[in-house]
């Protein structure tokens, strides 16, 4: 459906597979195979529903970021001014510290090729 933002399972395969497929060659020879790229992420609900309650997010946003050579995922609201918000002191309003793949993975699914 034009203006959502989902996608069917095989697209979403499809660009998971292309993802694993090509990550490795993304890098120097000498960082191929040390888990710098995730294969995923996986955040428990409690994080976004805090995001979400937010009444000013209208959308999440989400970076890759690096912590400790390995790539990472955090996720920020948005709010209708295409902004991120942000934390103005003690409030939680980034999500990161998923569960991160490799190490930590998932069962097997079509998108994470196990």
């Amino acid at each position: 459906m034009p203006g959502t933002n989902f996608i069917s399972l095989q697209d979403a395969r499809d660009m998971a597979t292309a993802y694993r497929s090509q990550k490795e060659i993304m890098l120097k020879t000498n960082l191929q195979n040390q888990g710098i790229l995730p294969i995923c992420e996986t955040f428990g609900r409690a994080a976004f529903d805090t995001i979400l309650s937010d009444t000013n997010c209208t959308k999440v946003r989400v970076y890759l970021a690096l912590l400790d050579s390995k790539v990472r995922i955090i996720v920020v609201g948005v709010n209708s001014n295409d902004e991120d918000i942000l934390p103005s002191g003690t409030e939680d309003k980034i999500i990161e510290q998923g569960q991160r793949c490799p190490t930590s993975c998932p069962p097997a699914s079509p998108l994470n090729g196990f």
